[in-house]
């Protein structure tokens, strides 16, 4: 199940500047730092993340054609503040996994409760 646009919507004018406030610094949570395709606008999108090896994989609540991916994949990578650090990333793909199987515990039950499958992996740049 993707959540509907209009709790998106609200999301991005209210949640999203709470959130933001501790998403960079909590863990499994995340700030995607990214610019709008056509506007070139600077964006701040807080996210769940799981971190394997040099591999990222951020939780897509909202589903695979969310604004922020399109812009992501579009500009081949982007930064992420993630408990306290920058981490420039590259090569976004967007996979499926069945509600978090590829997430940390408390991520999984999350993605889980929301039957979120997909996901983004982008590798971080050395």
């Amino acid at each position: 199940m993707v959540l509907p646009r209009a709790l998106a919507n609200f999301n991005r004018h209210v949640t999203n500047p709470t959130a933001g406030l501790v998403a960079g610094r909590a863990p499994g949570f995340g700030i995607v730092l990214h610019k709008g395709r056509k506007s070139g606008r600077s964006y701040r999108t807080p996210v769940m993340v799981s971190v394997h090896d040099d591999n990222y994989r951020i939780a897509l609540i909202y589903g695979r054609n969310a604004d922020w991916v399109k812009n992501i994949r579009a500009a081949g990578g982007f930064t992420l503040e993630t408990r306290g650090h920058v981490v420039e990333l590259t090569e976004p793909v967007v996979l499926h996994g069945a509600s978090g199987v590829w997430a940390s515990p408390g991520v999984r039950q999350v993605l889980t409760a929301l039957s979120a499958d997909y996901y983004l992996q982008a590798r971080r740049v050395d």
